[in-house]
């Protein structure tokens, strides 16, 4: 898991072309074109190990549109804007912003990017309905964020900082009302190319992958990563069952003839479908482990997250990082729930047992 990110690792996949810029011993990757009117604008990230997000121009007649727009800093900000200079464009002739979803490294600077150039940001109505609660009145969302910690069973004496982990990164958000909602088959238009909004919920409610048709393109967000497989926790603005969200839009994705998949983060790559049956392994994998844990009587979702392998060991894993391991633990929890292999004695910690047990 990334020391500040929503993210858990997974092993690199085989055969895959790396480029630009991949792990935190790479090469910041620099601005590139991709295809003919289509690039890559790497943006920084502040104190993060993914050390950036990929921004995506379209050129078109009317002036060039992104995909996502990086955190709200000075640094990011001026990043983006040598970048589309280097495109040939200038940021105040954007003309729209598509944002993937939510989380601040997507969606925080957008606002900023509207008032340099006008342009509208979109945004799945699923992740627009959470921008209230989430950045500018998170007290109550806080409230329900300790009491799902509570009944995960958290310590009490990390209880008060777990609650407020995520605090820190929202001064990286200007949360703006985005002007168009873009529903599941929602069709942008942006002049000169065949864009079309695809839901994909499971790491944000309302996370949306953009494909291209005419270039068959995959423009994945975080939905599909080459390397690393997104976090999908249980949490408040969850919804009942995000993992079996995030499951089925991988399938979702498997029709799409794909020559490239263009992420938000690491590097772009082919082969979309080998991806896919990776990340379902090892949620596979994942269930396999919950199981094995719950085989010796009923335990905490805190003490399930602790038996669980992660990316470095439990006692190293803190703040925002052990909270984001735990909702997914409960993630995985609810799956087998529903699947009728797992039960649940609700209270203040939750006991989760086998379902054979007694």
């Amino acid at each position: 898991m990334t020391s500040t990110s929503r993210h858990t690792h997974s092993h690199p996949p085989h055969g895959q072309r790396a480029r630009g810029a991949a792990a935190g011993n790479d090469p910041f990757p620099v601005v590139e074109k991709v295809r003919p009117g289509l690039w890559s604008i790497p943006v920084p990230l502040p104190n993060n190990s993914l050390r950036y997000v990929l921004i995506y121009l379209f050129e078109t007649d009317r002036g060039p549109y992104l995909i996502d727009a990086g955190w709200n800093t000075d640094d990011a900000f001026n990043a983006l804007s040598s970048g589309i200079a280097e495109a040939g464009c200038d940021i105040g002739d954007v003309q729209g912003v598509m944002v993937t979803h939510i989380h601040p490294d997507h969606y925080g600077l957008a606002g900023r990017i509207r008032e340099a150039s006008g342009a509208w940001i979109s945004l799945h109505p699923a992740d627009a309905e959470l921008i209230h609660d989430r950045y500018d009145e998170p007290e109550d969302l806080l409230d329900r964020v300790a009491a799902a910690l509570r009944r995960m069973g958290a310590p009490p004496d990390e209880l008060e900082p777990l609650r407020n982990a995520a605090m820190p990164v929202r001064p990286f958000v200007d949360a703006v009302v985005p002007d168009l909602l873009l529903e599941d088959g929602a069709r942008p238009e942006v002049p000169g190319w065949d864009l079309q909004a695809i839901w994909t919920p499971g790491h944000s409610p309302g996370h949306l992958c953009f494909y291209e048709s005419k270039q068959e393109l995959m423009l994945s967000g975080d939905h599909v990563l080459p390397r690393i497989t997104p976090n999908i926790p249980f949490h408040p603005q969850a919804g009942a069952n995000p993992l079996g969200d995030y499951l089925e839009s991988l399938d979702k994705l498997e029709p799409y003839e794909v020559r490239e998949v263009l992420p938000a983060h690491e590097y772009r790559f082919d082969d979309l479908r080998t991806r896919l049956e990776e990340l379902r392994q090892h949620h596979r994998d994942r269930f396999a482990e919950v199981i094995s844990v719950l085989q010796d009587g009923p335990h905490t979702a805190w003490e399930i997250a602790a038996h669980m392998k992660w990316s470095r060991s439990w006692d190293e894993i803190a703040g925002f990082m052990r909270r984001a391991a735990v909702g997914e633990t409960v993630s995985h929890l609810r799956v087998l729930e529903i699947d009728g292999v797992v039960r649940v004695e609700d209270g203040e910690p939750a006991l989760w047992s086998l379902a054979a047990q007694r």
